[in-house]
């Protein structure tokens, strides 16, 4: 390996905790035995450099990031070799890297932006399309529709606890195509004491929030009322924002004794100019802790989450039809290291936010992304004795690009802008 690409490594691997990645490869049993042209530590840092470079074949990738090691007579790596040290890795260093790089970086970020002292997190679902091979259609499935059609590529179930104030994922489950609250259940027990989470209201179900609530000292939910919600008023606060208590069902009190016949909540009603009113349901019961008006600017925050969902399909997967794995392991892998090398770049950009004084989510994810992949390309090229002068500029660049306020007050009607397609959809036959 070249003097250029050692340091190109070297600079990358800087980013995390050397030890951390050492420590993954000892306790998943994938730490490399010997020496080989691609070792295991070198093979983490390429499964994330997938995921930081989205439009890049893989040999281009380890070429960028220096990552190959040449035998004896200079011969570079095949794709077969490449193929087989993803397989020898597993997804297993991937998952446990993640797991411990977000309960320290998103743990300290809820902590830094708290508010009236409880950390904010929100829990969302989302899919992600997969290479329509055999196996992962086998193992994934997808989407069925009421003609009996499938979706055109299989899709993986993923459902993510985000800090809301920073987009730093703190947790992450997804599997084959099933319910969101079949992944949710490995996610409440990482919500902490003294916290938040804003969720969607197909979370509002008994089973799901009265545990969440009740389990653990000052942890609270937040969501929006269903249509079909029906509650009896207990107490009136004021205008618009009551206590009240809801049945909890025969079905859900039969699948969990411990559940109560009865659940109390507090409902609060608003309406913003050009929207239908709405009502909120939140277990933030005391109105002068918790004012009305903060709630309801709170509850807008969840949508940081379908924002951080954008970044990651829209701008690092740049909307491609599906990720690159063939194989239901290569896709875990994957998706293991795209949530590991979005929470660096996100973790990047929440230092530059506190140098320039601004909010996480005033700051460009897309322009912290390019200007990221431009440094690990030149950085190749570079003494590694500047990396510290080329970050701190990195960071000053960064901060030109600060978005400005958000605009919530736009009103926007729906509206198809781009005709769909005259031909035919694709779709396999369902036996």
């Amino acid at each position: 390996m070249s003097d250029t690409d050692r340091g190109t490594f070297e600079n990358f691997a800087r980013s995390l905790d050397p030890d951390w990645i050492e420590e993954a490869l000892e306790l998943s049993g994938t730490a490399s035995v010997r020496r080989r042209r691609i070792p295991a530590d070198m093979v983490v840092w390429l499964v994330l450099g997938m995921a930081l470079f989205r439009d890049e074949s893989m040999s281009a990738i380890i070429r960028t990031l220096g990552l190959s090691l040449p035998d004896a007579k200079g011969r570079s790596i095949t794709r077969g070799a490449v193929a087989q040290a993803r397989e020898r890795l597993g997804e297993e260093p991937l998952r446990w890297l993640f797991v411990k790089s977000a309960q320290k970086w998103a743990r300290e970020s809820v902590d830094r932006h708290r508010w009236r002292g409880l950390r904010i997190y929100g829990v969302d679902g989302t899919t992600v399309r997969v290479p329509d091979s055999s196996a992962n259609r086998a193992h994934f499935g997808g989407q069925r529709g009421r003609d009996g059609e499938t979706s055109g590529y299989p899709l993986v179930r993923l459902v993510t606890l985000m800090a809301l104030r920073s987009h730093l994922l703190a947790g992450a489950s997804f599997g084959p195509y099933a319910s969101e609250h079949a992944y949710a259940k490995d996610l409440w027990p990482l919500v902490p004491d003294d916290s938040l989470v804003c969720v969607d209201r197909a979370f509002f179900a008994a089973n799901i929030l009265v545990p969440l609530h009740a389990t653990a000292r000052n942890r609270h939910w937040l969501t929006r009322a269903k249509k079909t919600n029906v509650w009896r008023v207990v107490q009136r606060f004021a205008n618009g924002d009551e206590l009240v208590e809801m049945e909890v069902s025969k079905e859900a009190r039969r699948a969990n004794p411990e559940l109560p016949e009865t659940w109390q909540m507090r409902a609060i009603r608003y309406e913003r100019k050009g929207f239908p009113p709405q009502t909120l349901l939140t277990s933030l019961v005391d109105p002068k802790a918790f004012p009305r008006k903060e709630v309801v600017a709170l509850y807008h925050e969840r949508w940081e989450l379908e924002l951080g969902f954008d970044e990651v399909k829209t701008e690092m997967l740049e909307r491609e039809e599906a990720i690159r794995s063939q194989t239901p392991k290569g896709v875990a892998q994957e998706l293991w290291g795209v949530a590991v090398a979005y929470n660096l770049v996100r973790l990047e950009l929440e230092r530059v936010a506190a140098l320039v004084g601004v909010p996480p989510t005033r700051m460009s994810f897309i322009e912290g992304l390019w200007t990221l992949r431009a440094e690990l390309r030149i950085a190749g090229y570079a003494s590694p004795g500047t990396l510290p002068k080329r970050v701190a500029r990195w960071r000053q660049d960064l901060a030109r690009f600060v978005l400005p306020p958000r605009r919530s007050k736009r009103l926007f009607p729906r509206a198809v802008k781009i005709k769909m397609s005259n031909y035919p959809r694709k779709r396999p036959v369902v036996k």
